[in-house]
């Protein structure tokens, strides 16, 4: 616990019911839950944490009423550019048509064509969505440009409202490269990587044998080894249709994160644990195209780290509520509530490869989020109730 005097131009966060602060140090369970508690937030960052009973005083306060506070969702793969919608595609699916990420080419139609004011407003007015259900940090993807200048224009305009943004020039082949994979290839690795490296912190490949419009274990590595040389982190779309080498390609890259992950072999699974590679679980994408849910059991039980997002995009999930994932991962794949919080806070910070935020121990950055509810449970226990939110803090 730290305590000492607080300098001026601090604020104290009090009337906390329930504080989770991800950091076993401070409190009970993996959690690091604080009963009864406060924080200080000084020049954007916390300052102090523990028992409302000690807080240190602070030039501002706020009482947040014995609500439950924790840190912010971190939702670490979205792909929050493109033009158009597709809910007859989602109509289809509920009717038994079977995903095959075969729709992506006609958001690519409708973002080549949508002006960038257009593609900026809806930006913002989802990260503004995502900021009111709790979600302070979230990645967003290109991907549904598929030229030089518009996978570019993706990523510009993501840059503008995040840090972590991510190169997706190999979502799938575009129409006006059928047959011939091995140019693409050599687009997304040259002109399109060089246009597009200088506002991505990431790059990200669709790693999909399974599905006619994506990339093979072959393709997918030049694509990620260019992106390394370029200087860029790594990212992977893997076994979300069916088994193939995505997870194993991610691990032996040394990928942040290998995402989707819902056909694993047992050789999948032991990679993941004996790696630093995060497996990214979306919930919301079972949920929108009736595929199997990944076995969030079998690898938390092999001591992989996991983290949880929602996809946000208008194809196979078009939802931004990280605590609808938490309560599918709850419902579904047999995560405890608990587990499924860490996964959708410290575990997206781990997918990013961040110490900052997912938790709100001395030093992280004051990213809060307040549940109308006395406990985080209650983002599983009241599925669909929009109790979380933000608390601005300056």
């Amino acid at each position: 616990m730290n305590t000492g005097a607080v300098a001026h131009g601090a604020t104290l966060i009090t009337g906390v019911g329930e504080l989770v602060t991800n950091d076993p140090s401070l409190g009970a369970g993996p959690l690091g839950l604080v009963p009864d508690a406060a924080l200080v937030v000084q020049g954007g960052a916390v300052a102090w944490v523990g028992p409302a009973v000690a807080a240190p005083a602070a030039d501002e306060r706020v009482d947040v009423g014995s609500r439950a506070v924790l840190p912010g969702f971190v939702d670490s793969h979205a792909h929050l550019v493109f033009g158009g919608e597709r809910s007859a595609e989602f109509e289809a699916r509920m009717s038994g048509v079977p995903y095959d990420g075969g729709g992506i080419a006609s958001t690519v139609r409708a973002t080549r064509e949508a002006d960038e004011d257009q593609l900026r407003a809806r930006l913002r007015g989802l990260v503004a969505e995502m900021r009111a259900q709790g979600t302070t940090t979230v990645e967003i993807k290109s991907g549904y440009g598929l030229t030089v200048a518009d996978e570019e224009r993706a990523l510009r305009l993501a840059r503008e409202v995040t840090d972590e943004t991510t190169f997706l020039g190999a979502h799938v082949v575009p129409a006006e490269y059928a047959g011939r994979v091995d140019e693409y290839v050599a687009l997304v690795t040259g002109p399109m990587l060089a246009a597009c490296a200088p506002h991505a912190r990431w790059i990200d490949v669709f790693c999909e044998p399974a599905s006619p419009h994506a990339f093979d274990g072959a393709a997918s590595r030049a694509v990620l080894t260019a992106g390394r040389d370029a200087g860029l982190g790594l990212r992977v779309h893997g076994n979300q249709l069916g088994p193939g080498p995505g997870v194993q390609l991610a691990v032996e890259l040394g990928a942040a994160s290998v995402d989707h992950c819902t056909h694993l072999t047992g050789a999948d699974v032991a990679a993941l644990a004996s790696g630093i590679t995060v497996a990214t679980l979306l919930p919301g994408v079972e949920f929108s195209t009736r595929q199997p849910y990944p076995d969030a059991r079998r690898l938390l039980d092999a001591g992989v780290t996991v983290a949880l997002a929602t996809d946000c995009n208008p194809g196979t999930c078009f939802s931004s509520s990280m605590a609808l994932c938490v309560a599918l991962a709850v419902r579904e794949m047999a995560m405890t509530p608990a587990e499924a919080v860490l996964a959708a806070t410290a575990g997206g910070a781990a997918a990013l490869r961040r110490d900052d935020v997912g938790h709100l121990g001395v030093g992280a950055r004051a990213d809060l989020a307040v549940l109308d509810a006395p406990s985080y449970r209650y983002l599983a226990y009241r599925p669909g109730v929009p109790l979380a939110g933000t608390l601005d803090v300056t």
